[in-house]
């Protein structure tokens, strides 16, 4: 495990390797208001112990990455895209199977069809369509809107407070099997220890940009699997359904009773779905 810091499009992005640099590439890329963190590090050493490289990054405005002062909005889901590729070229690789969740697998989708010369294939969990499409589907659970607007009242100079904020968003956001909260307790203390300024984090909420990548999913083109739960409170069973509709070629992938989360629960199916497209 290895975690460096580079200067991305003028950005400083940090980032965390596991396995060996000379096996196949796999970039996990995390949703919206999570840092690497999330990618529990037993989850990365169980995917770089079936010979994978594994890179884990912080987005901007999260974890070690650049921050900006909370309720600024400076960059583009588009920009992001553009991080992640640069996350490949500072470390020399030239094509990566890219895994992405929620937000990141949005994330993903762009990069098929910006970068489709990097890409390998694309695994996309807990996601949904990215354009006007998504407007036809669910809205979000009102159980997690809710939540998060307490966010402005939240001491984040309160350390305890604030770990037991991220705790409970992501409570808020699971399905019926048994909530972790052992174990993501522990990735909370990580993340607040690491955060450069936790509510950053919230400007994720005010991202935009990339109409021009709307609604043309059917234009991608490598070997593209999504996970998704059956019990998502935030991106509904329907979103997943959406996207492998969009995706003609895509192979669905059912986590009965999860929400939106990577539960332990899950981490050998995952994985295992992972490392058999990228065996492609």
């Amino acid at each position: 495990m290895s975690e460096q810091i580079f200067k991305i499009n003028n950005v400083e992005i940090c980032t965390e390797s596991f396995g060996n640099p000379k096996d196949p590439a796999v970039l996990l890329i995390m949703g919206a208001m999570s840092s690497l963190d999330w990618w529990d590090e037993d989850f990365c050493l169980r995917l770089a112990d079936q010979g994978r490289f594994v890179i884990r990054y912080d987005h901007r405005d999260v974890g070690r990455s650049t921050t900006y002062a909370p309720g600024t909005s400076n960059y583009t889901i588009t920009d992001m895209a553009d991080d992640a590729v640069g996350v490949l070229d500072a470390y020399s690789i030239t094509q990566a199977h890219i895994v992405g969740m929620s937000l990141g697998g949005m994330i993903s989708q762009i990069l098929a069809l910006r970068y489709p010369e990097r890409i390998h294939t694309l695994t996309i969990i807990a996601s949904s369509v990215f354009g006007k499409e998504m407007e036809k589907l669910p809205p979000m659970g009102q159980a997690i809107l809710d939540y998060h607007a307490k966010s402005d009242s939240i001491d984040w100079s309160n350390r305890e407070a604030a770990i037991s904020y991220l705790v409970d968003g992501w409570k808020a956001s699971s399905g019926s099997k048994p909530f972790e909260r052992e174990r993501l307790y522990k990735l909370a203390e990580r993340e607040a220890s690491r955060a450069k300024q936790l509510p950053s984090r919230l400007n994720h909420a005010m991202l935009q940009g990339g109409e021009e990548y709307y609604d043309r999913m059917g234009e991608i083109s490598v070997p593209v699997l999504i996970i998704h739960g059956t019990e998502d409170p935030a991106l509904s069973y329907e979103h997943g359904l959406a996207l492998a509709k969009a995706i003609p070629h895509a192979e669905l992938v059912t986590l009965v009773g999860s929400g939106h989360e990577i539960h332990s629960e899950d981490w050998d199916q995952i994985v295992d779905s992972v490392v058999r497209l990228s065996s492609r």
